[in-house]
């Protein structure tokens, strides 16, 4: 029954809204306000974002009649009817030049999907939110107070660290020998035999580096060799070369 209006307005489920629902009802109430209508002030939208509240069936009527909506709280499917084509007009008032060489909204919007996954999120949404904050509390992400933004800090720090190559390559631990540090000599004396010691550590580990150095330039040689040694045969010169 809505799908063509819902559709044209973003909405992130056209085909599957069941205004019957009470909870996804009022979220989507919450959802045309804050994103399409805008007729409230954002302070004063308090009283219709609160969806958990028993008198929120009190708001919604006094928000029907502010908007000037002929139908009434208990009449739900007109009422929504109604506020979708108030929000589709709107939509259209808002972005003329978009949808002005397009046949209608639905049509234009059609061509014109966001490709960001978070765009049709719904912000408002209690369960959202609550969800949003228990991943930034496990992830050890600061807390912000917009829940989008929280979002997209999540997002990144699953893409940069915890995907399963950047878990695997976490994981990976060079195990080396165990080193008789009173075997090696450090050539100097530092007066202290801590630092001696620590001086000894740090020299061995500048020669972990340089063979590691050395094994990349070898391996560099190797395949500069396996180019140049492949020479081609001209028979008609009678000589090897390129």
């Amino acid at each position: 029954m809505f799908k063509r209006k819902l559709t044209a307005l973003d909405y992130h489920n056209p085909s599957g809204f069941d205004c019957k629902d009470e909870t996804e009802f009022r979220n989507f109430i919450v959802w045309l306000e804050d994103q399409k209508i805008r007729h409230y002030k954002i302070e004063d939208r308090g009283n219709l974002r609160n969806i958990p509240s028993s008198e929120w069936p009190r708001s919604f009527q006094k928000y029907l009649q502010d908007v000037s909506c002929p139908f009434g709280a208990q009449e739900r499917q007109e009422a929504v009817d109604w506020l979708l084509g108030l929000a589709v007009r709107l939509e259209y008032g808002d972005n003329v030049e978009k949808y002005r060489n397009g046949p209608t909204l639905a049509a234009a919007n059609s061509t014109h999907k966001p490709t960001d996954p978070l765009v049709n999120l719904d912000i408002n949404n209690p369960d959202f939110k609550a969800g949003v904050t228990a991943l930034a509390n496990l992830l050890q992400i600061q807390r912000h107070d917009d829940y989008l933004v929280m979002l997209k800090a999540i997002r990144i720090l699953i893409q940069e660290r915890l995907t399963p190559e950047c878990i695997a390559k976490a994981n990976q631990s060079k195990e080396g020998l165990p080193v008789a540090l009173e075997k090696h000599i450090l050539g100097f004396d530092t007066g202290d035999a801590t630092l001696n010691e620590a001086a000894k550590i740090l020299r061995l580990l500048h020669i972990e580096e340089l063979r590691e150095l050395q094994t990349r330039i070898n391996e560099a040689i190797v395949a500069v060799q396996a180019i140049i040694a492949d020479p081609k045969t001209d028979h008609r010169l009678g000589k090897v070369g390129r």
